[in-house]
């Protein structure tokens, strides 16, 4: 090929509008499309960043950038959020509409997906709208051909009046012409194809425009504003008059108020005038595909179709579900104890050299304990729990994407979610949230009502991450397994905790709807993505790269401060005791009555920078230590335990409230950055810290009435 790539990074970009041109000479582009058409790979392939690349809809929700180089010019490539349109009634389409409208790309590149053109057809009508500078790359056409699609693409592009290219971007296929394509586009401008709606509208259309086009100063496609203005979008109203720097409804008022008279003696409000327009839009896009699509039944449609009656059946879709994630589960217990104890070895073999270097320099005691006993050793201890599951479940997970699973996960879920008065998509939110919370979080950008994404993000915690498995795991293994199939019943059991953490987020999802977030539940589309081999290779460095080590570097972030603090806290001495003592002491009543002690409140409190510590902190303060302690098996620990008044209820107690509590710090601050509120993120603190507790207590109490002496 011709180009070489060349990157310089990816992340979130403003909405706004502008890219920063190194030089004159570089051309900027943007990359548009609906969610899962494999925009995103032709993105990694151009410019050579390895982005993520869902296969769900609405992965991408932020844009990312890159370049690459064509001919000895530079050409910056921005990846713009997955939508279905640029109606922009949710955050991902006003980023992209904003973007193609205002941010002075010199052309918009529309990737569709081959195997159903004719749904992807109504974005790039909406961006021929905007823009003439548009090429349609129409990706995936090794999936169309193995669904027996034929595509007459030079038929397509005589149609829109732009340059259509054909590819296959998972396979490289098609990328040399679509450069070279761009290319052409940047330097001749195409002649696209007119949309053509009602005669009102386009009566009313003709009489704004030649008063809105001086206005537009050549910026911005005056038939499209005049379009908008009738459909009285205010934000994009707002940031057109922002960008000319004008006052468009004050300049406007006049001709809008004459147009809009007219409109309605022909008894046309604002509702009927959208659905008119959508209307228009979906009629030209099967005008347009009509005779380029060309389809018959093979068999890997026919295999596709006999998958999805089983694994989306009512009947059999949601043990199938339960019984996939009890089988990965126990995948991860399994894999997970020979890498952490070899990683805890090693670790902590590091610490003692540390301590000698320590000693060798004559640091002060006080020095070596909150850098080495408090920092490097808590440190040490979260390293050696996460990274090992971590690194086998979520490569499991990515696998599931890959494959195309999760949007069936969605589908089988959704059902319940709409019980719930909530959106469906909050099942694929549910799922990131098994990871990381805080990576679920981020993932409800993916909703589009507000509504339903706050709810989404206050239940998210609902489900446990991957700090909180290993709690729940080692209280399993100690209490409620025996020495036969430990592996199985742990799984069993951990999967029973899961599945209690679901219905939780069912319920309360719904409680929400009924009191503070009333509201009707939104529809959405959901595509079914075909079953795709995973690119295994990929996969592996994809889930290592982008998510165990982002995930394992956060919580090394928030975990090195807290160890000192920890240090602190058991080596400073009031009166009799350390303030670890003091504190766990105050508590001790209220642990009581949630049917724990004070000591284990204390730990999930000061656990709150990562739940990986909680465990530790029990350890150090039952024993009186200065420093985080470890043992060199589970019935150690359950000994001491149990010297400390543990009992099958406390064990039970402790599990509920690990499974419903207050989010980590890292959840809490991506909360506050998602939902720009911190009355929400208050609320998504106390809300499963609340119910954790009630629940504890009513198990607790109740117990204790028909199990007297626990």
């Amino acid at each position: 090929m011709g180009l070489t790539a060349n990157s310089t990074g990816s992340g979130a970009i403003d909405t706004g509008l502008h890219i920063q041109r190194g030089s004159v000479q570089d051309r900027v582009i943007g990359l548009a499309g609906n969610p899962n058409v494999g925009k995103s790979t032709v993105f990694n392939a151009l410019t050579g960043l390895n982005q993520h690349t869902g296969n769900w809809p609405g992965k991408t929700v932020t844009n990312a950038q890159g370049n690459y180089q064509r001919e000895g010019r530079n050409y910056i490539l921005v990846d713009l959020p997955g939508t279905y349109s640029l109606l922009a009634h949710s955050a991902e389409e006003e980023v992209a509409r904003d973007f193609i409208c205002f941010g002075d790309a010199d052309a918009t590149v529309v990737v569709c997906d081959a195997t159903c053109l004719e749904r992807n057809l109504n974005l790039v009508l909406q961006t021929i709208e905007i823009t003439p500078n548009v090429v349609v790359c129409v990706n995936l056409l090794d999936e169309a051909e193995k669904k027996g699609i034929q595509l007459d693409l030079k038929e397509l592009s005589n149609r829109l009046g732009v340059p259509v290219v054909g590819t296959s971007a998972r396979k490289g296929k098609g990328l040399e012409q679509l450069t070279q394509t761009i290319e052409t586009c940047v330097m001749n401008q195409p002649k696209p194809m007119k949309v053509v709606y009602t005669t009102p509208i386009e009566q009313a259309v003709a009489k704004l425009e030649p008063v809105v086009s001086p206005l537009t100063q050549g910026k911005i496609n005056a038939r499209w504003l005049s379009l908008k203005l009738l459909e009285q979008d205010e934000i994009l109203i707002q940031t057109a008059s922002e960008y000319l720097q004008i006052d468009l409804q004050k300049e406007l008022e006049l001709p809008l108020r004459e147009v809009w008279e007219q409109l309605k003696l022909e008894h046309i409000g604002s509702e009927k005038l959208r659905d008119d327009m959508v209307s228009c839009l979906v009629t030209a896009a099967g005008l347009v595909s009509s005779g380029v699509v060309h389809s018959q039944q093979t068999v890997k449609t026919r295999r596709d179709r006999k998958i999805d009656r089983i694994l989306t059946n009512r009947w059999t879709g949601i043990p199938l579900m339960i019984l996939l994630l009890l089988g990965i589960f126990w995948i991860t217990i399994t894999g997970a104890n020979y890498p952490s104890q070899l990683l805890s070895t090693g670790l902590f073999w590091i610490q003692d050299r540390l301590t000698d270097f320590f000693m060798w320099i004559g640091a002060p005691d006080w020095l070596h304990g909150i850098l080495v006993l408090g920092v490097y050793r808590v440190l040490a201890w979260v390293v050696s729990v996460m990274l090992p599951p971590m690194a086998i479940f979520f490569p499991l997970f990515t696998l599931l994407e890959d494959l195309g699973y999760l949007p069936r996960v969605a589908f089988n879920l959704d059902h319940f979610f709409k019980k719930a008065c909530t959106c469906g998509k909050q099942a694929l939110t549910m799922c990131m949230g098994f990871g990381c919370n805080a990576a679920g979080i981020v993932g409800c950008r993916i909703i589009d009502s507000p509504r339903e994404r706050l709810i989404a993000m206050i239940t998210n915690s609902f489900v446990p991450c991957n700090g909180r498995f290993p709690i729940l795991i080692s209280i399993i293994t100690m209490f409620f397994v025996g020495s036969q199939f430990q592996s199985f019943t742990a799984t069993l059991l951990l999967t029973g905790m899961i599945v209690l953490g679901i219905a939780m987020t069912f319920w309360v999802s719904r409680l929400l709807s009924k009191t503070i977030l009333k509201g009707i539940p939104s529809s959405f589309t959901l595509e079914l993505p075909p079953y795709r081999r995973p690119q295994i290779g990929k996969v592996i460095v994809r889930s290592l790269l982008d998510r165990t080590i982002f995930v394992l570097g956060r919580a090394v972030a928030v975990a090195a401060p807290a160890g000192a603090i920890l240090w602190i806290m058991a080596n400073v001495t009031v009166g009799d005791a350390t303030l670890l003592a003091h504190c766990s002491n105050f508590l001790d009543p209220f642990g009581h009555l949630l049917g724990m002690d004070g000591t284990i409140l204390l730990a999930f409190i000061l656990g709150w920078p990562a739940n990986e510590i909680v465990v530790p902190i029990i350890i150090m303060a039952y024993m009186c230590s200065n420093s985080i302690m470890e043992f060199e098996s589970l019935l150690d620990l359950k000994t001491l335990l149990v010297d400390h008044g543990w009992t099958w209820l406390t064990a039970i107690c402790t599990m509920l409230f690990c499974l419903m509590h207050w989010p980590c710090s890292t959840t809490c601050f991506t909360i506050k950055k998602e939902s720009k509120s911190w009355k929400w993120t208050i609320i998504s603190f106390l809300t499963p810290t609340l119910i954790g507790m009630a629940c504890c207590f009513v198990v607790a109490n109740i117990s204790r009435i028909f199990v007297p002496g626990i």
